[in-house]
């Protein structure tokens, strides 16, 4: 059983959680080794992801960066925010362990995680193509059979520490393997790696420190003698090798000073996070039980499951920075060599990106959007592997032994700023109901995986339709509730959700109460429609002109059938700061409006909806907001010759008010057109009918991207998308609905001219020349763009 109420840190000495005499966050004294931290760095920094994201820590001498936005803000910078202290001991050495290292003549050096630009990209290039996914499914063979060796091993034992059994030997195979290195000494390899990442971003206290300088002391010559063993065989093969070959023909690009570091950087970084990220994995989902068996009964949802076991349990927690100028980060004004730490685990939370970010849900479609593999020209190169790694070692797990369980145990970690995983996982089973002893085809029955991040295409959860009722002519409302009587996932004001069944998958806005409203109508009902979490609610517009999907709806929807559901998603968030809200909607747009003005009547903020609709028998939800919103609810039907005066309306817009509006296309499109000279976030819209964008080869031109963050280049050909040339070249890049109409797979240009197609931006956007959707947006007569990725 996992028990935090004791230090979990053997032998360590911690400070109390990190809180002033007043029991709230004291900034100034924040610790990242503290006790708080250390148990949860995310749940220690909620507060100041919320309050004080960007703050300076007077006890560590850094600036601690908890958001989500920030911190990606600062991996795209990689010149502004440098990553030369990434291997910096965050606790300085003792002259007596300086004194031993300098008997091994240790030289650390540059490596690719700590070099500044141009130098580090101009040799990233040259040394990533073993990292591409094309060149790294040969690997798979390799890996599976590593791990089903090492799971025969324990099959019938009923008992094993998953990491000594399993996750610590198996990454370290794969990993010299990959370099090419020699799969001998593996004991003392693991006293190395753990050695060198103590002495780079834990705390060792004083004694210690003279035994962890002769670890690394020697793990530098014994890298030192691997070189020299591999510069014997110069056409072996490895990405070490190749390393080695490229030393002899790029000297300046790769010299010998930087072999030596990243042979010894390497092997601790092609390994420890792996295994720590999987030991992690194996907690994560032994412990939410609901999320192991769906994994048991449906492989498929093993990619998925893994992304967000690395967002929410990521072995990588945090990364350092410097600043080369004097800057602002937040409207925070930070001097020229500010030292930061970055903590991706607190931007995995953040709720602002992360729809219920405290929540582990294995359904999560946005959830490869996670900081754990860094992001930009930093981005972790074995990500792929990784992945390929936990998939397998998950798969392997849940398929031989799906009756596994968590054995009671209290977990310890080694201190760390910036690196988390437990020292043990005990799990323990029956082996008399292992699915083996029943049909011996089972270890046969593997499920491969693609390369790279996975697609939200494949991940959905089942519904059952619990009521299905006319709203109004051609609108039916359809309440659904998780197929085997789970909680839904809380939602928030704006949410969709993408409905699958029969081929067709279409998104509907939910507008039933969101997770944190309780209006009237819901303190005097037990109706299932109010009940927010057990429940959602929908509206289907049957479209006469569509594509079929509301149509099929309309005809299939029955009570008591099971759809595949994904989501909810929000792109269409409420600021809770606005002094006034002024919510328009048209026609169906009714639907997240309606969810927004529940919200914001519970919290108290001044607001009036606008409604227009053709007649007033197309109009949906009109009783249950002159229920509701009577006081703050204006009707407009077209039918009776009551018209919405946008005009008027803009006109009288109060001071510092925000607009939420969604409806048909040209009525956002008069908004926008309204509201030009309004300050920058006055309007905010949605809708979802938008022009055709669909890829036509015949007529489309190829046109080459540079990416800036990354140092890549790119041809997109007249036969794909700018997404689809991305998500080959292993760039994981965020998509939904990939029509050009939900956001999700926007990219920031900084150079080239755009030839937009989405339903997202803005003319002003579209004329910023500055963002453009991957999915469908492509540049101007086959030019090339430059791309901030």
């Amino acid at each position: 059983m996992d028990d935090t109420s004791q230090c979990p840190f053997s032998g360590q000495a911690f400070k109390c959680p990190i809180t002033n005499d007043n029991g709230s966050f004291d900034p100034k004294h924040f610790n990242a080794f503290d006790t708080s931290y250390q148990l949860d760095p995310a749940s220690a920094l909620r507060w100041s992801r919320d309050n004080l994201p960007v703050f300076y820590s007077e006890e560590m001498g850094y600036w601690i960066v908890s958001r989500y936005d920030d911190i990606k803000t600062v991996f795209r910078d990689p010149i502004l925010f440098s990553a030369r202290n990434v291997l910096e001991k965050i606790t300085p050495a003792t002259p007596e362990a300086i004194q031993v290292l300098k008997g091994y003549d240790y030289g650390m050096d540059r490596t690719l995680v700590n070099e500044d630009e141009p130098a580090h990209m101009e040799r990233r290039r040259v040394l990533m193509d073993h990292f591409l996914p094309e060149n790294l499914a040969g690997k798979e063979a390799m890996i599976r059979r590593l791990t089903q060796e090492k799971v025969d091993q324990f099959i019938d034992s009923g008992r094993v520490d998953l990491i000594e059994g399993l996750l610590y030997e198996v990454p370290l195979l794969v990993a010299l393997h990959f370099l090419g290195v020699p799969e001998d000494e593996i004991a003392k390899l693991r006293t190395f790696s753990v050695a060198h990442s103590i002495n780079t971003w834990g705390k060792p206290i004083k004694e210690q420190q003279i035994d962890i300088a002769h670890d690394v002391g020697q793990f530098w010559q014994y890298a030192s003698k691997i070189i020299e063993k591999m510069r014997a065989e110069p056409n072996g093969k490895g990405w070490m090798h190749h390393t080695i070959r490229k030393n002899k023909e790029l000297p300046d690009v790769v010299p010998d000073s930087y072999v030596h570091s990243m042979m010894m950087a390497i092997i601790v970084a092609a390994h420890e996070t792996t295994s720590l990220a999987s030991a992690n994995m194996f907690r994560t989902l032994l412990t939410h039980r609901e999320a192991w068996e769906d994994i048991c009964a449906d492989p498929s949802l093993i990619p998925n499951a893994v992304e967000e076991c690395l967002r929410y349990a990521g072995s990588i927690v945090a990364w350092r920075r410097e600043t080369t100028a004097p800057t602002t980060l937040n409207g925070v004004q930070l001097p020229k060599g500010a030292k930061l730490l970055i903590v991706q685990a607190s931007g995995n939370r953040d709720e602002r990106h992360f729809e219920n970010g405290d929540d582990f849900d294995i359904y999560r479609d946005n959830t490869a959007e996670h900081l754990t593999f860094g992001y930009g020209a930093h981005q972790c190169m074995g990500k792929n592997i990784a992945r390929m790694e936990m998939r397998i070692f998950l798969e392997e797990i849940s398929r031989r032994i799906p009756h596994l369980q968590l054995a009671e145990q209290d977990f310890i970690y080694t201190p760390s700023t910036s690196f988390r995983g437990p020292e043990a996982v005990w799990v323990e089973w029956d082996p008399a109901q292992n699915p083996e002893r029943t049909n011996s085809q089972i270890k046969e029955q593997v499920v491969h995986f693609a390369v790279g991040a996975p697609q939200t295409q494949d991940v959905a959860r089942r519904v059952k339709v619990v009521a299905i009722e006319k709203e109004a002519d051609n609108i039916l409302s359809v309440v659904l509730s998780d197929a085997r009587g789970r909680a839904l996932p809380n939602w928030s004001a704006g949410a969709h959700v993408e409905i699958v069944s029969g081929g067709f998958n279409r998104k509907y806005s939910l507008c039933g109460k969101s997770s944190t409203s309780r209006t009237s109508s819901d303190h005097n009902s037990s109706d299932h429609t109010n009940d927010n979490t057990s429940h959602y609610k929908l509206a289907i517009l049957k479209e006469k002109n569509g594509k079929g999907g509301s149509q099929y709806f309309h005809d299939h929807l029955r009570e008591g059938m099971t759809l595949k559901l994904r989501g909810p998603s929000n792109r269409f968030h409420l600021d809770k700061t606005a002094a006034h809200y002024m919510l328009i909607a048209g026609g169906i747009g009714i639907t997240p409006i309606l969810a927004m003005a529940d919200y914001l009547k519970d919290i108290g903020k001044p607001y009036h909806i606008h409604y227009a609709g053709k007649a007033f028998s197309k109009m949906a939800f009109v009783k249950r907001l002159e229920t509701d919103h009577q006081e703050q609810f204006t009707l407009y039907v077209k039918s009776t010759g009551q018209r919405a005066d946008l005009a008027h309306l803009i006109e009288n817009l109060p001071q510092d008010a925000q607009i939420y509006a969604c409806g048909p296309e040209r009525m956002i499109e008069e908004l926008v057109m309204l509201t030009e000279d309004l300050p920058e976030d006055s309007l905010f819209y949605e809708y979802f009918s938008g022009t055709d964008t669909l890829l036509d080869p015949e007529k489309e031109q190829a046109f080459d991207v540079e990416l800036m963050d990354s140092g890549l280049q790119l041809t997109v050909n007249h036969t794909q998308t700018l997404l689809d040339a991305l998500e080959s070249a292993g760039i994981d890049i965020a998509s939904d609905c990939r029509e050009g109409l939900c956001g999700s797979c926007e990219v920031l240009v900084a150079d080239g001219n755009i030839e937009h197609r989405d339903a997202v931006l803005t003319r002003a956007e579209r004329a910023a020349n500055t963002r453009m959707m991957a999915c469908c947006s492509r540049a101007q007569n086959g030019a090339t763009l430059k791309l901030s990725l």
